[in-house]
């Protein structure tokens, strides 16, 4: 997997943790960069942390199925941006009057949430040649970075952006799931 390809994959996971950092910007009323820091570090972590968990579990069935690696990375990857879309037209039932707090268990369900999908990648990575401690760091930097440029923007610029982070994370994934399953059917070659 090429560094392209690595970034490309953090920017589309940490679209959630983007859109739902958004949501915590947008509550403030003033921005607190120390806040948005927490936030953004709690996402990171856990969309790091998710890839090696899945990769820890993918390794254990790595030798029954490498002959199909290539379709699963495809439909993992597949399903998880396809996801990611529809969930971008879903209608947000958040308060617009709502206040900011720090609160560790809501902000650890966030970063669970968000990175649920980060484990399905992880798992993939066990099929690929990934080597996944700089991957994992890499993820998980790149989520922080995102995620408190997130709180940021949602607290200047609101609601507009927020689905369109998602439709864009979710694209990229499926783009990439195709690249992988084509590579290996031999229709690209890079």
């Amino acid at each position: 997997m090429t560094l392209l390809e690595l970034f490309l994959i953090a920017v589309g996971l940490s679209m959630d943790a983007f859109a739902v950092a958004m949501g915590k910007g947008m509550c403030m009323k003033r921005l607190d960069y120390r806040q948005g820091l927490v936030i953004a570090a709690f996402f990171g972590l856990f969309q790091g942390g998710m890839p090696l968990l899945g990769w820890l579990l993918g390794r254990q069935f790595s030798v029954y199925i490498t002959r199909i690696d290539h379709w699963l990375a495809f439909i993992l990857l597949t399903l998880i941006g396809v996801k990611m879309v529809y969930e971008s037209f879903k209608k947000d039932d958040d308060d617009p009057h709502c206040e900011i707090k720090l609160d560790l268990r809501e902000l650890t369900v966030l970063a669970i949430a968000t990175s649920i999908d980060a484990l399905a990648v992880g798992i993939t990575f066990a099929f690929l040649t990934v080597d996944i401690l700089p991957a994992v760091h890499f993820i998980g930097f790149t989520t922080l970075v995102l995620s408190f440029l997130g709180v940021v923007i949602g607290n200047r610029f609101g609601l507009a952006l927020k689905s369109k982070a998602e439709i864009a994370g979710g694209s990229v994934l499926v783009l990439i799931g195709l690249k992988i399953l084509f590579e290996h059917l031999g229709i690209l070659v890079f």
